[in-house]
């Protein structure tokens, strides 16, 4: 199965609404829409890495947006789901190996940023990552810090992020 029909399965599997099908027609629209030579945008797959039992979410301080935003980004040719592309993201940026990652997004969100010198739009499909006992966090050059955000807390400059998070609540 590639990508796209990976994405494609995962979108149609969640419940009809607006989101979910914007998103279905995006696919259907572009079929490099997991691509980020993709001219009209592209889908992305991060995760919110939570500690459930104290009740914190691990944001990153993005070097390029200069927000705290949850791990994630573009696929790449590696990965097989949106699932697989979510789970190397939140580890690659995290430092965390062995994150539990949810089997299905828990939201979608369709955001604009500059990418590659172009203003266009990220379709970025979203699952939670549950931490292992024991996990030490360690960045990466994408981001400028890492921090810990009990739920209640989470910084208001980015209300996708608190909507993330209200959705992650809802699932654990």
């Amino acid at each position: 199965m590639t990508l796209h029909a990976d994405a494609v399965q995962v979108l149609q599997a969640l419940p009809a609404g607006d989101r979910r099908d914007d998103f279905l027609a995006f696919l259907a629209a572009h079929p490099d829409a997991l691509s980020r030579d993709c001219a009209a945008g592209h889908l992305t797959a991060s995760a919110l890495v939570v500690d459930p039992v104290n009740q914190r979410a691990l944001l990153m301080l993005h070097r390029k947006v200069g927000k705290w935003l949850q791990m994630g980004g573009h696929c790449e040719s590696g990965d097989l789901t949106l699932r697989d592309a979510a789970e190397r993201e939140a580890r690659e940026e995290s430092g965390i190996e062995g994150l539990m990652v949810s089997d299905s997004p828990v939201n979608l969100d369709r955001h604009g940023l500059t990418c590659g010198g172009r203003a266009l739009d990220h379709l970025d499909v979203q699952y939670l990552a549950i931490i292992p006992v024991g996990a030490r966090i360690a960045g990466n050059d994408e981001s400028l810090a890492l921090q810990w955000f009990n739920f209640d807390a989470v910084p208001a400059d980015d209300t996708a992020v608190q909507r993330l998070v209200a959705a992650a609540r809802r699932t654990l």
